[in-house]
């Protein structure tokens, strides 16, 4: 099942893929068969997160009531696209070993020219990765993760300005998912079972400040927290989890392809990093994670960083895409 959610009067409508178009959740509901309550209803006919945390069985036939209804062909008179749902918080994984040290190298190839010639050179005559382009040895131990600005999302179509004081702005494409239900000292299993959906996520980058505050020993600030975004449409989780690992993506800079990318090779299953984080702490339906950069997803590792009047556009076959302009933030410069 594909969900988004339209705001109408300042009211959140969530809607469903069917054929061609979309049909309210509220409409569907009202021609169940037995109906949920009132109560259940109203919630899930304005909550995504509550409705991708409602029973596989009413989903099943919401899809098919959906399905039969009329969809919508064009957008309904007053209503606006919204972000999919508000993430109560974000936290960013790395789970992909060939991004991470892709990512060091393209560190090493723009911001130290005097090392860089030793690292290709090291490279070329060994035939593997220069040692300290490798993770912290704590990556190999256990997920690894960053806590993001949860208010600094925007979506598709949506302009994102880009922060005065960077010179080094990037992209990344991320899987996102996020909770459908509470988890607290979850095993891998419980973990995955409360995975509710899937977006697209762009964790925007200023690759220039990022090095220094990571330097600094306590990760990333001003570097990361001005933009993120996700795409406007929610896959449900039965629809991924058995694939996740099999997915494929593409990167556009002004609508020239400069990067394709998969899923494949985790270090981490979702379940385990999941359940690491839930390790003595509660987490709560609709926080969103993402499983940090597809290898090839970013542009310091391509060699194709962003500028202004650029637009960008990153997708997931079988999830969806998004497109954001970049334009001239306001502030102070360096």
């Amino acid at each position: 099942m594909k969900l988004r959610r339209m705001m109408e009067a300042g009211r959140p409508v969530v809607q469903i893929a069917a054929g061609v178009g979309w049909v309210d959740a509220a409409h569907a509901l009202a021609r169940l068969d037995p109906a949920p309550d009132a109560e259940a209803r109203a919630r899930w006919s304005g909550d995504l997160v509550a409705l991708l945390a409602a029973p596989d069985e009413v989903r099943a036939r919401l899809a098919t009531v959906a399905e039969a209804l009329s969809p919508e062909r064009d957008p309904t008179p007053g209503r606006s696209a919204a972000l999919p749902f508000a993430p109560r918080s974000f936290r960013d994984f790395m789970l992909y070993e060939r991004h991470a040290i892709a990512a060091a190298r393209g560190f090493a190839r723009t911001f130290l020219p005097a090392a860089w010639p030793v690292v290709r050179g090291w490279e070329a005559l060994l035939g593997a990765p220069f040692p300290a382009l490798k993770p912290h040895a704590l990556w190999y131990r256990q997920p690894i993760y960053y806590m993001g600005n949860a208010l600094a999302f925007v979506s598709d179509g949506d302009e994102v300005p880009c922060p005065a004081y960077t010179r080094a702005l990037d992209y990344e494409l991320e899987l996102g998912f996020v909770l459908a239900r509470p988890l607290r000292d979850a095993s891998p299993a419980e973990a995955e079972a409360a995975i509710g959906g899937f977006v697209v996520v762009n964790d925007f980058s200023a690759r220039d400040v990022q090095r220094a505050e990571m330097q600094s020993g306590f990760g990333p600030q001003k570097a990361k927290h001005f933009a993120n975004a996700m795409s406007r449409v929610v896959v449900t989780a039965d629809e991924i989890l058995p694939r996740w690992r099999n997915l494929k993506g593409f990167v556009r800079i002004n609508g020239q392809p400069v990067g394709t990318t998969t899923s494949a090779g985790p270090r981490w299953s979702l379940g385990e990093a999941l359940a690491h984080v839930s390790q003595s702490e509660t987490l709560h339906a609709g926080e969103l994670f993402a499983t940090g950069t597809l290898p090839g997803g970013s542009g310091i590792e391509t060699g194709c960083l962003l500028a202004v009047g650029d637009t960008i556009e990153i997708g997931i076959d079988g999830i969806g895409a998004l497109a954001n302009r970049i334009v001239a933030g306001k502030g102070r410069t360096p």
